[in-house]
């Protein structure tokens, strides 16, 4: 089986343009690919993860990744699969962002010469000249076409930005660029950005004729695609300061039992003939494939002693209700209100629930529990004494802190 059979036995190929010249480039080590990442925070989340984890299976087949940073698009927005425009960001911002990303994602693919490169669409969208673009690119493109493309679509009743309306051009001119000087003959991408990609693609072969060999890819974004980044409390980061080893294990231990071995396979690098063998499993053989997959993906990101770490807080949590391991929140002194602080302050300051509001709904709700015994009352209080001993604070499943005072 060759690398592009098996991006397609674990479910990863969604749509393609020319299936037999990019199986042969693939599966030959001849493409030189790009996948681009909007540098609009400090840190890569695990929405980018098959992104990351597809840049590592090809780069180890014998194909070249490029990691495109988009310093200059980052600058209009992307308004794909949003009702909104994104906020805008000063250079040195994005800057910080990307020096971020090629950090985390040096842990995923190996830069060097003639290995992974990284690149920043700053160094030429920024120099671009306007007439130029709208003589030499912008006669490339129907504005009919754009019209019915999905992502201004969704936008067109609650308005578009023409700022906006640009985005298409620029990733399209992203991918000419690239086919130009860096010999990138390939683009992949989620869903949401078909037509997009089809742009670039299609402004190749008008300006440099049809047998411009520049192929389009499209992954299969699942909900835990483009959608996995998010929980109901905020992202699930890569950087350990924001999401620490703990907490990314518990997010994948805690996927819905219907995706676990999806995910598995889309992600993970263990061989396709032993996820097969778990295509039966149900009940408590699902508990354990879910350990295996929170296991694997904290070890490719945070590394083999940190996924240990998790995995055996979160087996001692599970038997007996406290590890060592188990993330910590520290309580300082001078937060506690006549020697003590209440359930909704502590579940603020665990960093369990973004606000007391948040908190007092868990509570009502029969979310939260301290100790292994539910709290229902939300003016239940604990003394100094008790945090001092140490509280095993729970939401839900899947969110857990030892909550201390210092």
């Amino acid at each position: 089986m060759g690398i592009y059979e098996e991006l397609v036995a674990r479910g990863l190929i969604a749509q393609v343009t020319d299936e037999a010249e990019i199986r042969d480039m693939i599966n030959n080590g001849k493409a030189t690919f790009y996948i681009g990442f909007d540098p609009t925070a400090d840190s890569l989340h695990v929405g980018h993860f098959m992104a990351l984890c597809l840049m590592k299976r090809l780069q180890m087949a014998g194909n070249r990744p490029i990691a495109l940073i988009g310093g200059g698009t980052a600058m209009i927005g992307d308004p794909s699969g949003r009702t909104d425009m994104r906020s805008m960001m000063t250079k040195e911002t994005i800057q910080h962002n990307c020096d971020c990303f090629k950090k985390q994602m040096e842990r995923f693919i190996e830069f060097g010469e003639g290995k992974a490169q990284m690149v920043n669409n700053a160094d030429w969208l920024l120099d671009l000249n306007y007439v130029e673009v709208l003589r030499e690119v912008g006669a490339c493109f129907s504005v009919n076409n754009k019209l019915r493309a999905e992502c201004y679509k969704q936008r067109m009743e609650k308005g578009l930005s023409f700022l906006e309306f640009n985005y298409m051009i620029m990733q399209s001119y992203d991918f000419y660029h690239l086919f130009q000087n860096y010999g990138c003959n390939m683009q992949f991408g989620g869903n949401d950005q078909w037509s997009n990609m089809l742009g670039g693609t299609e402004l190749i072969r008008r300006k440099l004729g049809k047998d411009a060999h520049a192929m389009t890819i499209t992954l299969l974004l699942t909900s835990e695609g483009k959608k996995m980044g998010k929980t109901a409390s905020g992202a699930v980061w890569l950087d350990p300061e924001k999401t620490t080893p703990y907490d990314f294990y518990q997010y994948w231990r805690n996927v819905e039992d219907a995706d676990v071995l999806k995910c598995i396979r889309m992600l993970t690098f263990l061989p396709l003939e032993e996820i097969d063998a778990m295509d039966k499993w149900e009940g408590a053989q699902l508990n354990k494939a879910k350990e295996i997959l929170a296991y694997e993906l904290t070890k490719l990101v945070h590394g083999e002693e940190e996924a240990t770490k998790a995995q055996t807080a979160a087996r001692a949590i599970f038997s007996a209700g406290a590890a060592a391991d188990m993330p910590t929140a520290e309580i300082a002194s001078a937060d506690l209100i006549d020697g003590g602080m209440d359930i909704l302050t502590v579940l603020v300051k665990a960093g369990l629930v973004a606000s007391k509001s948040e908190a007092r709904r868990a509570v009502e709700q029969g979310g939260v529990s301290v100790n292994d015994a539910k709290v229902t009352d939300i003016k239940a209080v604990f003394t100094a004494e008790t945090l001092t001993e140490g509280l095993v604070v729970r939401r839900g499943k899947k969110a857990f802190k030892k909550v201390v005072l210092k």
